[in-house]
C-alpha cells in the first residue's frame, strides 16, 4: 500500500503547485453560483420555491467536484505524451495499485474544489441547515470525487491523445451535470427525464448534498449513498480493469 499513498501524495502536490490553475479552475463555478443564484433568484422565489440560491449552492459544488474529478482523469493522457506515465508503469507493483494511488489523489484535489466552493458560497449567502451537516457533506464530495476520477481515467485509458476531450465534454460531461437535478428540480419530471435523471449517478451525488447541507432530498440520503457507493465500485473497477491493459 506504500505505492498507493506515495502516487496519491505526488498527484496531490503537482497539483497544488500550480496556483494559477487552482484559482481558474473556480471560475465556472463562481459564475454559475452567482448568475444563476441571483438570477433566477426572484423568478424561482415567484414560483414558490423559496430561496434559489440555497437550492443552487450543492449542485453548483457537485459541478465543481464532476469537473476537476473528471479532467484529473483524463490527464493521464498527457502523462502518457510526455512520458511520465512510463516512468510509473516501470515500478514493480500491480497497475491496480497505480490506478488507484493516482484516483484517489485525483479526487482528494476534486473533493478540494468541492469545499473551496462551498466556502464562497457562504460569501454569496448561502447557509447550511445545520453546521454539522457539512461533515456528512465533504464524505459525498469526496465519494463523487473518486467515482468521476476514476471514470475520467477508464475514459482516459482508451484515448491516444487530446483531440476528443472536447468530444467527451459536450457529449458526457455536460449531459451528466445538466441532467442531475443540480439547477432544477426533479419533481414532476417529463417521463423521459425524469428516466434519464435515476441512471445518472451524479443525480444521487447533488440529492446526497442537498440532504447534508439544507435537508432536503428527492431520493433519501440511503438511496443516494448506496447508488454513489455502487457506482464508484463499479468505475473503480473499470477504471483498474482499463488502466491495466494500457500500452505507454
Amino acid at each position: 500500500m506504500p505505492t498507493i499513498y506515495i502516487l496519491w501524495l505526488r498527484q496531490l502536490k503537482r497539483y497544488l503547485r500550480s496556483t494559477p490553475r487552482l484559482i481558474g479552475s473556480l471560475g465556472q463555478p463562481v459564475l454559475f453560483l452567482v448568475a444563476l443564484g441571483f438570477g433566477f433568484g426572484p423568478i424561482y422565489q415567484k414560483a414558490g420555491g423559496g430561496n434559489y440560491l440555497q437550492f443552487l449552492a450543492p449542485g453548483i459544488i457537485g459541478m465543481a467536484i464532476l469537473f476537476m474529478a473528471v479532467f484529473m482523469g483524463i490527464e493521464l493522457i498527457w502523462d502518457r505524451q510526455f512520458g511520465f506515465l512510463k516512468e510509473t508503469m516501470v515500478a514493480p507493483v500491480p497497475r491496480w495499485q497505480i490506478m488507484f494511488g493516482r484516483t484517489m489523489g485525483g479526487a482528494t484535489v476534486a473533493t478540494m474544489q468541492g469545499v473551496a466552493v462551498l466556502l464562497i458560497s457562504f460569501s454569496a449567502g448561502f447557509r447550511p441547515d445545520t453546521w454539522l451537516g457539512i461533515v456528512p457533506a465533504v464524505g459525498l464530495m469526496f465519494l463523487i470525487a473518486l467515482m468521476f476520477t476514476a471514470l475520467g481515467t477508464a475514459i482516459a485509458s482508451k484515448m491516444q491523445d487530446m483531440h476528443g476531450f472536447q468530444l467527451i465534454m459536450n457529449f458526457l460531461i455536460m449531459p451528466i451535470f445538466f441532467l442531475s437535478g443540480a439547477l432544477f428540480p426533479l419533481d414532476n419530471l417529463p417521463s423521459a427525464i425524469g428516466t434519464i435523471t435515476r441512471f445518472n449517478p451524479m443525480s444521487y451525488g447533488v440529492d446526497g448534498l442537498r440532504w447534508a447541507l439544507i435537508n432536503s432530498s428527492h431520493f433519501g440520503p440511503l438511496q443516494d449513498f448506496a447508488v454513489l457507493t455502487g457506482a464508484t465500485v463499479v468505475f473503480v473497477g473499470i477504471g483498474s480493469y482499463l488502466f491495466s491493459k494500457i500500452e505507454v
